[in-house]
């Protein structure tokens, strides 16, 4: 993912897990689905384009589609109020080809933190396809926590840090990323709970549209 891209991710992985512990509305947090949508669509094309016959540079590119089309199809979702179901399902498609982006980043291109990263986009993908598909809205804290610890582990923070000059690839950044990443889902639930808006009325956290 482009270092520019990351840094945006972030941003927009932040206000939807904000959304989920009920502290943002639905419609709130779409215009940010719809602006960081365009960009993972724009950004990976022109990449496609300037690559050439670059085969690698193609497959880089092409897994950012993924979340481009996630959070465009979000943002309508939140305008619309239409159902989540589909959503879900395509998560889960996100969630196992993050698996295999994860093993050529490791195999191919040689990157462990990269590797790492596409594990933990992987998890939360999947965490969203149990959300939105399995019916599961008491899981909108946790989700969101886990939303919100990507946004600065595997997102922002790296995005920032690249922009600078200063997110290098290493065994090190690997295996502690990887350490944050197994806590971060470990203490997504218990924090979750913690974080969660109090409901004003009957109605709890922003639960996925039917």
């Amino acid at each position: 993912m482009s270092d520019v891209g990351l840094l945006y991710v972030g941003a927009v992985l932040f206000v939807n897990g904000m959304m989920l512990l009920g502290h943002v509305s639905g419609t709130g947090a779409a215009p940010l689905n719809f602006f960081v949508g365009a960009l993972q669509v724009v950004v990976p094309t022109w990449l496609v384009v300037s690559a050439g016959s670059d085969g690698t540079r193609i497959a880089e590119a092409a897994g950012l589609y993924f979340f481009g089309f996630t959070y465009l199809w979000l943002g309508v979702n939140l305008v619309t109020r239409w159902p989540d179901h589909g959503l879900g399902w395509y998560s889960l498609v996100v969630a196992v080809s993050g698996v295999g982006f994860a093993g050529h980043s490791w195999m191919v291109l040689g990157g462990g933190v990269l590797a790492v990263q596409w594990l933990m986009w992987s998890v939360l993908w999947g965490a969203f396809f149990v959300l939105m598909a399995r019916d599961r809205a008491d899981l909108a804290p946790a989700v969101g926590v886990l939303a919100i610890g990507n946004a600065l582990l595997s997102t922002g923070l790296p995005g920032f840090l690249a922009l600078v000059g200063k997110w290098h690839d290493s065994p090190a950044l690997a295996g502690g990323l990887a350490a944050l990443g197994i806590l971060l889902l470990l203490v997504c639930r218990p924090v979750g709970r913690r974080l969660a808006a109090h409901p004003r009325s009957t109605a709890g956290p922003p639960a996925p549209h039917r």
